[in-house]
């Protein structure tokens, strides 16, 4: 009943050692901690990809199966998962809940939310193996990358690593 009363309260006793997030269940924070350790002990058996979490390689088999059992209501569009079906939701109601605290600019989702506070930051977290140029948005060095393509290839190993 305790560990249940604390979903409730909002109350957070376990942190990370590493970034300080808090957790309500212990559980919780063992799982944050695979982020910072990168271990995904957990295979597909069709395609090899790994994954941190049971749960999201169960969410993953979806895409080998094709399933799509959620539709919306509105357009009929299927999706495999519910929650990228309630995000979709958005698109017909425009609804945009995440704004930002700087500038006020609204969007529909905290992704988006968090990859425009980089303009504000004039963060470039994505760099480019090759030439070194950084950019906000993995997006962007993706594109970028088919530059790099288009050029005669060097010897390098940072540019066969860039291209995998």
């Amino acid at each position: 009943m305790n560990q249940h009363y604390l979903i409730h309260s909002k109350e957070k006793p376990h942190s990370c050692e590493v970034c300080g997030k808090a957790f309500t269940q212990k559980n919780s924070l063992n799982l944050h901690y695979l982020t910072h350790t990168k271990e995904k002990p957990h295979s597909c058996d069709v395609c090899g990809r790994t994954f941190a979490r049971k749960s999201i390689l169960n969410l993953h088999y979806l895409t080998h199966t094709k399933e799509k059992p959620h539709s919306c209501e509105v357009c009929g569009k299927a999706f495999s998962l519910k929650n990228t079906l309630n995000l979709h939701y958005l698109n017909h109601t425009k609804e945009k809940p995440h704004s930002c605290e700087v500038c006020g600019k609204a969007f529909s989702s905290k992704k988006n939310l968090n990859l425009h506070y980089l303009t504000h930051t004039k963060e470039k977290p994505h760099s480019c193996e090759v030439c070194g140029k950084a950019f906000s948005r993995k997006n962007n060095l993706n594109v970028h990358y088919r530059k790099h393509r288009k050029e005669k290839p060097q010897s390098g190993e940072a540019l066969v690593k860039g291209f995998q």
